[in-house]
């Protein structure tokens, strides 16, 4: 789509979303202050999720293309042990970055690799690594915040982004919707929009015209507005319904948050 981001504008997100992760990491009075966004972790325990996906990514990236992960990664994430004294940590989380960015630089967009949305819209590419890290790294950063009672709106080219890339990557699959078939829409005041339509033939999204569903057939079963951040944080889970503006029928978006589509 013409507004997605460029491979380099992802590797620069990347770095500036991780920074400041550290910054909300380094300005904690400790390490051991619960994360409501994911409440049975620590900030350490996120530090180290986070340090160890980048890390594990860099791994995945530079071993190419794979059906598997490779097992050398594997083993690396299980035996990772980051340090517990802030200032060393948020060094090694600096390192952690760099590795994923290296890789992801060496690879470029194109390369294949091993990723676990294999029958998504997302390409399984270092690409497509890099344009998911950045939604971790910026909705774990959201997190940190949380944890000291200081969030910050996600920054708007993220959020846009990354509506499209949760319901491209982590919703649009083959595997058959069992339910009645149904389209789920989302709108930003930001003057996009998106739809994820679902039935027997699995989910698929595509981006809206501006303003609506107009040109488009059908009406959505459930509609959710709401800033781009803020649909971005709905649909990690990290703020509630109440926080966006939902139309029609918000059971469907209970069906959707539990279906497991079969393999």
């Amino acid at each position: 789509m013409e507004d997605d981001l460029e491979f380099s504008g992802l590797l620069r997100l990347i770095d500036e979303r991780s920074g400041a992760f550290r910054d909300a990491v380094a300005a904690a009075p400790g390490l051991d202050a619960r994360v409501p966004g994911c409440p049975e972790w620590t900030l350490f325990d996120l530090a180290e999720h986070l340090g160890g996906g980048d890390r594990f990514w860099a791994g995945v990236v530079g071993a190419g293309p794979a059906d598997v992960p490779p097992a050398e990664a594997v083993v690396a994430r299980a035996a990772l042990a980051a340090p517990r004294e802030t200032e060393a940590l948020t060094a090694w989380l600096a390192e952690s970055t760099e590795l994923l960015l290296g890789a992801l630089r060496e690879a470029g967009p194109e390369r294949g690799c091993w990723t676990w949305w294999g029958r998504s819209q997302s390409p399984r590419t270092a690409g497509g690594v890099a344009r998911h890290r950045v939604q971790e790294s910026a909705v774990h950063t959201y997190d940190a915040q949380l944890a000291q009672d200081a969030p910050r709106p996600l920054p708007e080219e993220v959020a846009l982004d990354g509506v499209d890339e949760f319901l491209s990557t982590c919703c649009a699959n083959t595997g058959a919707w069992p339910h009645e078939p149904t389209a789920f829409d989302f709108h930003a005041a930001e003057g996009r929009s998106w739809r994820l339509t679902v039935d027997g033939d699995g989910a698929r999204a595509a981006r809206l015209p501006a303003d609506g569903a107009g040109g488009v057939a059908g009406t959505a079963g459930v509609s959710v507005r709401g800033t781009a951040g803020e649909l971005v944080l709905f649909l990690y889970d990290r703020i509630p319904a109440d926080s966006v503006r939902i139309d029609g029928d918000a059971r469907l978006l209970d069906l959707l948050r539990a279906w497991e589509p079969e393999e």
